[in-house]
């Protein structure tokens, strides 16, 4: 009877425990009580990134039953001000932190875990009846700055008219990448349209033959997915080359090879953040997504893994 007794015990101590796990405190912040295989876990995600962080988490825990990830996608800077302010303990961005955001979190003195995965890029992607696929980055800085706002500006002929820019929403990354690295800090033109989501987004540029969309590579590259199938289906991918050429083969796709090659010039890095001290659940995930399966993960969805090697073949004739 006493031995039954401390099982007992036992197992109501074990029930309370779990109980406790993320419970948030007087702050409203959330105190953990994991390992880096089970327990609860909020996380952050660019929404850009969600198929191949869906992937990842949706594996993760098929392998560690007794681990329980929440994610949610949402714009790059609302995922940063979910981690300083603790209501995520790991988030996935196409960029760093800023010097600001360091410190943010330094106040606290926590030093965030940075690890970058992988490398995705941006795709433009244009109605099937748009014949303008074949772009440089001086006429998408012109498109997207308003210098250009017509179709025939492009190549002369007239089947379009006006240029709709579409993005995916405000405070996104691709809005942040495109000032960043096409239009160099200037002025976004003030004739876009925010889709809110990124199927939205692909929606709305198969449905409207004037519009020019910015993705996420990760949306439409792996095609083994009959999600993607779908969107393919709908949209064309322009091919980007860094200057004027009249070799149409120097227009390229975010293809994995190209951005393994870094040929491709909307390249941009994954990365994912922490900002456990302890060895929990948010750690075991940051070491399963850079780890070896986590990174077969990321080569199969058509994204180049920031470790071990892609294979590149050279299919042209000898």
């Amino acid at each position: 009877m006493r031995a039954s007794r401390w099982v007992l015990g036992g197992i109501v101590a074990l029930a309370g425990l779990a109980a406790s796990c993320n419970r948030p405190n007087e702050k409203g912040e959330l105190e953990v009580n994991d390992t880096p295989t089970s327990g609860k876990l909020t996380i952050s995600v660019d929404e850009t990134f969600q198929p191949i962080m869906k992937a990842e988490t949706d594996t993760f825990q098929e392998l560690y039953q007794y681990a329980k990830i929440t994610s949610s996608y949402k714009p790059e800077q609302d995922a940063v001000e979910d981690l300083l302010a603790n209501r995520s303990r790991v988030i996935v961005l196409s960029r760093e932190l800023t010097a600001d955001e360091r410190a943010t979190l330094n106040k606290d003195k926590i030093v965030p875990e940075v690890v970058r995965v992988g490398t995705d890029g941006l795709a433009i992607i244009l109605h099937p009846s748009n014949p303008d696929t074949l772009l440089t980055m001086d006429q998408l800085r012109d498109i997207f700055t308003g210098k250009t706002t017509r179709w025939d500006q492009i190549s002369g002929k007239k089947t379009l008219s006006d240029i709709n820019v579409v993005f995916d929403a405000n405070r996104s990354s691709t809005t942040r990448f495109v000032q960043d690295s096409i239009t160099r800090g200037a002025a976004l033109t003030s004739k876009i349209y925010a889709s809110k989501s990124n199927p939205a987004l692909i929606d709305y540029v198969a449905s409207h033959p004037n519009a020019i969309g910015v993705i996420g590579a990760n949306w439409i590259s792996d095609r083994d997915d009959k999600t993607v199938e779908n969107f393919l289906d709908k949209i064309r991918v322009a091919a980007i080359a860094p200057k004027a050429s009249a070799n149409p083969d120097d227009y390229l796709q975010p293809y994995q090879a190209y951005l393994a090659l870094k040929t491709y010039p909307l390249r941009r890095n994954l990365y994912v953040i922490s900002r456990d001290a302890r060895t929990g659940l948010g750690k075991g995930l940051v070491a399963f997504v850079a780890g070896s399966k986590g990174q077969l993960i990321i080569l199969k969805s058509g994204l180049v893994p920031a470790i071990g090697q892609t294979r590149i073949v050279n299919t042209a004739a000898q």
